[in-house]
């Protein structure tokens, strides 16, 4: 089999390490980096450059561009010709629009939307593997902290080994189909490692700061975006307590997420956390912490990284990237829809957040809260 592989290049230094990895295991390497058509170019292919490594990286401050900036494909473009790898830079505009639809859409639904793990199953491993057949690469990498292990004859997704960087939350929704064509290579090992390696590589990104924006939304600003995309909305309401009694109002609805704690813009006592957004009515329900515990939750649009799932079984459910999983006992009610038990009550459930499915550090698949 053919030893070419495509790898998603952010400008990053988890990809840029990942290209070193994939080279020193005797893969011939094509570096991607995504635009998101935020640039003035509307479509851009860049072949390998004469730029030396040596030149210093354009964004060495805070990460305040997300990860499809100019400045990111910059940064991609320099460790490309430092290895000496094909680099190409292409606009993805039309995939990052419906990111972008898919985002608003579940903010005004009162929803919390998770665009990271949508990138992943349109763009990073959809697009890509599509580019890397165009190009006769069997294989296709990111630098995601996960593995692929195999099970017999059989690919299977799981945790990475720095449990602290363990990306496989937002990853459950690759189709299983191309697993054994997906490399994760920095997935064997800490962060601490991998920007060790860059250092010793020569790489100028060894010491980039991760990116920790939604790369369409380099500000934080959630409102202000959804205003500049759909243009203001009718969404201001009543903010009510669990008993429905009236606390004050809101501008908009799309400000609150389940479980949010701060800039409620009313003072209590003790602390209040949102309960419930209620798009149909405009109401924000603030209430305590205990209120936020649920039992159980509901989920559909399930995607299966296993065969043959009973209808009935136990594994430990993760309902956000950075929540611990919990013991769970998960029942099929249809072909696309489940139930979560839990066997202790979890915090801040949010509709439109993933629920993923792990059977010690494998994944077994996932779906969207409802």
């Amino acid at each position: 089999m053919s030893k070419r592989v495509v790898l998603a290049m952010s400008g990053g230094v988890d990809s840029s390490a990942a290209a070193v990895l994939l080279q020193q295991q005797g893969y011939e390497v094509i570096g991607l980096f995504m635009r998101s058509g935020a640039t003035d170019d509307s479509h851009e292919t860049v072949c390998r450059t004469s730029i030396t490594a040596d030149l210093p990286i354009l964004n060495p401050k805070a990460h305040k561009q997300g990860c499809c900036s100019a400045s990111d494909a910059a940064d991609a473009r320099r460790v490309a010709d430092s290895l000496d790898i094909p680099f190409h830079a292409l606009n993805f505009q039309d995939a990052f629009g419906r990111i972008k639809d898919y985002f608003a859409d579940e903010y005004l639904a009162g929803r919390t939307p998770n665009p990271c793990v949508m990138c992943n199953n349109w763009l990073k491993f959809g697009k890509l593997w599509e580019f890397a057949q165009s190009v006769g690469a069997d294989h296709i990498a990111s630098g995601h902290y996960a593995r692929i292990a195999r099970d017999g004859d059989v690919s299977v997704l799981t945790r990475g080994r720095d449990r602290s960087k363990d990306q496989s939350y937002v990853l459950f929704g690759i189709n299983k189909a191309i697993l054994d064509r997906v490399i994760f290579p920095v997935g064997d090992f800490e962060k601490t490692e991998i920007r060790d390696l860059a250092r010793q590589t020569g790489l100028r990104v060894a010491d980039k700061p991760d990116s920790q924006e939604i790369c369409f939304i380099p500000d934080n600003d959630y409102v202000g975006f959804l205003d500049r995309y759909r243009g203001p909305q009718e969404t201001a309401g009543e903010i009510v307590d669990t008993e429905g009694n009236v606390l004050g109002r809101h501008d908009g609805f799309q400000q609150f997420t389940v479980g949010q704690r701060k800039r409620l813009g009313i003072t209590f006592g003790t602390p209040r956390y949102v309960v419930a957004v209620e798009p149909t009515t405009r109401r924000v329900v603030i209430g305590m912490r205990d209120d936020l515990l649920e039992p159980t939750l509901e989920a559909d649009r399930l995607n299966w990284l296993v065969d043959d799932i009973p209808t009935r079984f136990a594994c430990h459910a993760q309902i956000r990237s950075q929540h611990e999983a919990a013991a769970a006992e998960v029942e099929l009610l249809g072909e696309d829809r489940v139930r979560v038990y839990f066997t202790e009550p979890q915090f801040g459930v949010a509709p439109g957040q993933a629920v993923v499915f792990y059977d010690g550090n494998r994944v077994l698949g996932g779906g969207w809260i409802r």
